[in-house]
């Protein structure tokens, strides 16, 4: 019975942080849907501008992972792994995972814990720990990517200013902008010099970035090859539009970081202190892990606690 109480607790906190961090709502891609229904049926000449546009992005080749849920999860893995620009193999990863493993079992069993607790918390730290890891690695890269990919869109606009076609621009941009922003459009003009088209090797790298802002980009240029038009002025207005969505991030990160710092402080602290109490004295805290009724408490604890915590990140949480 105790066991399964123990069960139930870590599978109920691992459900409610799978739901903190999950993506965006249903509901919000259903009310999208709901107004390009309403886009599409509409007589007003902003709407019909707006559909063409739309018609014009189908026409291109569809992204074939659009959404994750049409990967594999060793696909989905293995696009994460790329994601963070590091040369890490799969196998690397699942050894680490399970070195992780391990050596949590190994320690929680030294200090006395319960079997089954000892099993589960190696098992979330195994599964939690690289996870994050990738993932802050994933998001440091493409704020690096984000960061400069404006200033890249101007030398592309200077280049065609000039004279220069897109492909030798993109060489420039490629030779001349550091960081993210030059290893991708190297890869970029790498595809292109061995038979692929560039549009093709656009969609590749903008499918492993996941970015909005180069999905945009390469909306643009497909918008700008089925309605022509001065593409140098199209990127411009690009580059400003992408340089105010960044200052419209960062006004948003001031805003919420208080109510962040609150939530980290909130969710984490009560399983700092008892993590620094049962170091210290693990009989002190014995009792909840034999003991029914304080197995109960705890567990209704950090349900109200994870609950809590999910309602705080939602708050703060926006879209852009």
């Amino acid at each position: 019975m105790n066991n399964l109480i123990l069960l139930a607790g870590l599978l109920l906190s691992l459900g409610m942080v799978v739901y903190v961090f999950a993506g965006p709502a249903t509901g919000k891609a259903a009310s999208r849907r709901l107004s390009a229904v309403k886009i599409r049926h509409s007589d007003s000449v902003d709407a019909k501008l707006e559909q063409q546009m739309r018609k014009a992005v189908a026409a291109r080749r569809p992204i074939t992972f659009t959404e994750g849920s049409k990967m594999s999860p060793i696909d989905r893995l293995r696009l994460r792994l790329q994601q963070t620009g590091k040369k890490w193999a799969l196998n690397q990863y699942l050894y680490t995972t399970g070195g992780i493993f391990v050596v949590a079992l190994g320690i929680l069993s030294i200090r006395g814990a319960p079997v089954m607790l000892a099993f589960g918390l190696a098992l979330f730290l195994a599964l939690a720990v690289p996870h994050f890891a990738v993932s802050f690695l994933i998001k440091k890269r493409i704020n690096d990517f984000t960061t400069k990919f404006p200033e890249a869109i101007e030398l592309l606009v200077r280049g065609l200013k000039s004279g220069l076609p897109v492909g030798e621009t993109l060489t420039v941009v490629a030779r001349e902008i550091p960081g993210p922003v030059g290893e991708e459009f190297k890869m970029v003009t790498e595809k292109i010099k061995i038979g692929k088209t560039m549009e093709d090797a656009l969609q590749e790298t903008a499918e492993r970035l996941g970015t909005p802002e180069f999905q945009f980009f390469v909306i643009t240029l497909a918008i700008q090859r089925e309605t022509g038009g001065n593409l140098a002025e199209t990127l411009s207005n690009l580059a400003d539009v992408l340089r105010k969505r960044a200052q419209m991030k960062l006004k948003i990160r001031a805003m919420s970081s208080e109510s962040k710092a609150s939530a980290y402080i909130v969710g984490s602290l009560p399983f700092v202190v008892f993590g620094l109490v049962w170091s210290v004295n693990p009989e002190y805290l014995a009792g909840f892990f034999y003991e029914q009724r304080l197995m109960v408490a705890g567990l209704v604890g950090m349900v109200w606690m994870a609950i809590g915590v999910g309602i705080m990140a939602k708050m703060v949480s926006f879209e852009i």
